[in-house]
């Protein structure tokens, strides 16, 4: 199958159309000099999804065969069964290059993710400063500025001049996860400054650090939320946070390829919960038929359990539909419609909540906003459903008043729970995504049937 390939050459970033089968072909000829070509001029993802079209075996044999610091880009790509089984088939050596080569924060990762007997080895074979890194970060809390962060960073000290950093930035800069912005410290590694490389090329070589830096520094602490962290790239536009301790010592930064890929989980979780599921760390497909069901299972129990709620409901108001039949018609309408309303509420709040457009404090103002789109509403949807029921039942003009009646109070109903149970959620210290679609349905299923036939109990004498 052809695909778009991206390719580093010489003059840049260079993207062409190159058929994967082709490379599969390679493979099953043997051709593995040709192969080797290709693959060190390809893009580490691009190598790392084609890996994951081999079987075991010729994974190892195709990461082997790669430029060592190509192998390393590309180790870090992979999904952590191929990390973990192409550990499993390498020597101690092979495992100590990669860990040292990797970024503190992708061997973090990595080990997070592997079974203990191989982080065991993995450990083992590294040195006792890397060791001690690792350990380090594995310490910060998860889901925490300092779990995501990386300590490969440019330190430079405000004394240096502008050709002292350009030196300095040559020395240390080819291990590092970003050069482009720079973290100006004292001798004990106290944040002072922010220095960009546009700030270092635009001022000449004797200018000093500490007259061109920025001493208003955005800057996160490792205990706190990744969400936060979130929040802080999307509000200020970063490539890079500075991640210090609580004495304001600079520990490591988080970078936006990091920020990427918490942003990506983050909104997977939220969707799992909002659609009942417990949260899964893993692929889809590569999830079992069991781990599936459990995490399904739960929500789905409480749900039944709850719903039973609406049909005591029923039970209690039998003799109103023995005098009526027609009311029982009605309410697949009015649980529907009140169901997508609460639901089109909780949906929007939620999100508004995540991206920071909503606070608790804000609690009155979208009630009040929410009530008032629902006054604007149910009165189109009852005008809409009197007309179609004047029509389907004529000479039936107080059932159809009741049938209208409960749709718009339904509907006020289901808008009003549904802006505010997100919204206690999170006063709550719950996550906002739990008061979703499903629950929402289910409780405003439960009073609308209330609002219904205590209208046709009054309006119609039942």
């Amino acid at each position: 199958m052809p695909r778009t390939l991206i390719f580093m050459g010489k003059g840049g970033i260079e993207v062409e159309n190159y058929n994967m089968e082709e490379l599969l072909q390679y493979v099953e000829e043997h051709r593995f000099r040709s192969l080797r070509a290709h693959l060190s001029e390809m893009n580490e993802a691009d190598i790392a999804e084609f890996m994951e079209e081999l079987d075991n075996n010729r994974k190892v044999l195709i990461f082997r065969m790669l430029p060592k610091e190509l192998a390393t880009d590309v180790f870090a790509c992979l999904e952590a069964d191929i990390q973990e089984h192409i550990i499993n088939s390498i020597s101690d050596a092979e495992i100590q290059k990669i860990v040292e080569d990797l970024f503190v924060d992708d061997a973090v990762d990595m080990l997070e993710e592997l079974p203990a007997t191989v982080v065991k080895r993995v450990m083992r074979t590294t040195t006792p400063e890397t060791r001690k890194l690792i350990n380090q970060f594995l310490q910060y809390p998860d889901n925490s500025a300092g779990s995501i962060m990386t300590a490969e960073y440019i330190g430079l000290k405000k004394y240096m001049n502008v050709e002292q950093a350009f030196s300095y930035i040559r020395a240390h800069g080819v291990d590092k996860e970003t050069i482009y912005t720079c973290f100006v410290m004292d001798r004990e590694r106290h944040l002072e400054g922010v220095v960009t490389i546009k700030d270092l090329l635009m001022n000449p070589y004797e200018t000093r650090i500490q007259d061109i830096m920025d001493t208003n520094i955005i800057k996160t602490v490792t205990t706190e939320d990744q969400e936060e962290v979130i929040d802080l790239f999307n509000k200020y536009d970063l490539l890079c946070l500075p991640v210090v301790d609580h004495e304001d010592r600079l520990v490591g930064i988080v970078t936006v390829d990091d920020v990427v890929d918490v942003m990506e989980e983050e909104a997977t979780e939220d969707f799992e919960k909002m659609a009942a599921m417990l949260p899964s760390d893993k692929p889809y497909l590569k999830t079992s038929i069991l781990e599936l069901a459990k995490n399904r299972i739960v929500w789905l129990t409480v749900l039944m359990l709850s719903s039973m709620i609406t049909g005591s409901i029923l039970t209690h108001y039998e003799q109103a539909f023995a005098a009526l039949p027609l009311l029982v018609s009605f309410v697949p309408m009015l649980t529907g419609t009140g169901g997508n309303a609460g639901s089109q509420s909780s949906t929007m709040i939620i999100r508004c909540m995540a991206i920071g457009e909503v606070e608790p404090k804000d609690t009155l103002r979208v009630i009040w906003k929410e009530i008032r789109v629902a006054f604007v509403v149910g009165l189109i949807l009852g005008a809409l459903n009197f007309i179609r029921l004047m029509l389907m039942y004529p000479g039936q003009s107080m059932v159809c008043l009741t049938v209208v009646l409960s749709l718009y109070f339904t509907v006020i109903m289901a808008k009003g729970i549904g802006c505010t149970l997100p919204i206690a959620a999170k006063l709550l210290n719950l996550d906002p995504a739990i008061m979703a679609a499903p629950l929402i349905s289910t409780i405003v299923d439960a009073c609308s049937l209330i609002i219904y036939f205590k209208i046709a109990c009054n309006l119609l004498s039942i």
